[in-house]
């Protein structure tokens, strides 16, 4: 490999968007989609948390200010909850959450993939875009595999068609079915799936898109034909669960990846409390199954205030990716469920 990713870098640029008091905002607005639109500036997609949990995906245009700030000026919603498998009367809010944002060029559209919070619980869907602005819902993902649960979360999008394990053409998205467990408590919880072997904990797997079938009829990138969990290499951070984070960009080398894992804090003075960290992965450029690399260390963990302390602490969650150079990203993450940083991943 002609890049050292052993030697990936990552340093905070600092806070981007935080609550300023609005209904909408209240209880946070945090894990950011970002996308370049036609005319070169850059997007973002917040959720953004009203109360009773009900979020929303905003929709911010962005300029560089002084001193390598970022200012974001609100331009209303890409997506408010509207659909049925977005609305629910039970407790625990509902909405649209957590955008992943994509430009595929080979469909010439912005394809978000995000979180629909409704009846059953979340599920995957996708909207679509030609200008990154005016967003169109094509529905919930559905999967083809039998043993695949409709409970499943952290979908993103590849940028360009790939060969699916049966050889077809199509396009490729992450995903990551979710463990259905029936204990409330959290402890309870967590110490079930601490008993689970690794390989059958919550994990990063992708799902292929038949590209002849989208080309006719762009619902079907809603109809998952196959899909398999992804083997990564042994590691020290993701033991409890790992997931998708922002979408892959394309190296020289491989497919690369900011990817999410969640470990428990020291047992003595955080009992049963869990870290999200990042770190990353990278794909074959030809063969997605094939992990050519893994971060033994997490690339960054909680560490700032606004990282460690928040609406769920100790977390950062990456979603959005800008590429600003040929080695260098802009990583937009979640902090600790309330606020959106941006830090720079230098390769």
């Amino acid at each position: 490999m002609r890049i050292d990713f052993t030697r990936a870098t990552f340093h905070r640029s600092g806070i981007v968007l935080k609550p300023d008091g609005l209904d909408a905002e209240r209880l946070g607005i945090l894990n950011p989609a970002c996308a370049r639109l036609r005319d070169g500036t850059l997007q973002l997609y917040p959720r953004m948390v009203a109360d009773g949990n009900v979020s929303r995906i905003g929709s911010f245009r962005t300029r560089e200010g002084d001193n390598g700030t970022l200012v974001c000026e609100q331009q209303g919603y890409a997506l408010e909850p509207e659909a049925p498998f977005e609305i629910r009367n039970e407790p625990g809010g509902y909405g649209c959450e957590d955008p992943r944002v994509t430009f595929i060029e080979v469909i010439d559209r912005y394809v978000m993939a995000y979180v629909a919070f409704g009846p059953r619980g979340p599920e995957v869907a996708v909207a679509v875009s030609r200008d990154g602005l005016k967003w169109q819902r094509l529905g919930l993902v559905q999967f083809q595999s039998s043993d695949a649960p409709f409970a499943d979360k952290d979908a993103a999008f590849f940028p360009e068609p790939v060969r699916s394990p049966s050889g077809a053409e199509a396009l490729a998205l992450y995903h990551r079915p979710t463990l259905q467990l029936s204990m409330s408590d959290p402890s309870e919880a967590l110490n079930e799936i601490e008993s689970l072997p690794l390989a059958q904990r919550e994990g990063v797997a992708i799902g292929y898109v038949e590209l002849a079938a989208v080309r006719k009829d762009l619902e079907a990138i809603c109809t998952v034909m196959e899909t398999h969990r992804v083997k990564l290499p042994p590691a020290e951070w993701g033991l409890i669960k790992t997931g998708a984070g922002a979408p892959p960009v394309r190296t020289e080398d491989g497919w690369l990846s900011v990817i999410h894992g969640v470990d428990e804090l020291d047992h003595r003075r955080h009992h049963g409390m869990l870290r999200y960290s990042a770190g990353i992965i990278v794909h074959d450029l030809n063969r997605l199954d094939r992990i050519l690399y893994r971060s033994p260390q997490p690339l960054f963990v909680p560490e700032v205030r606004g990282e460690v302390r928040g609406t769920t602490s100790h977390v950062v969650f990456p979603t959005g990716v800008d590429r600003r150079g040929e080695l260098e990203f802009d990583v937009y993450y979640g902090m600790a469920d309330y606020e959106v940083g941006r830090g720079r991943l230098t390769l």
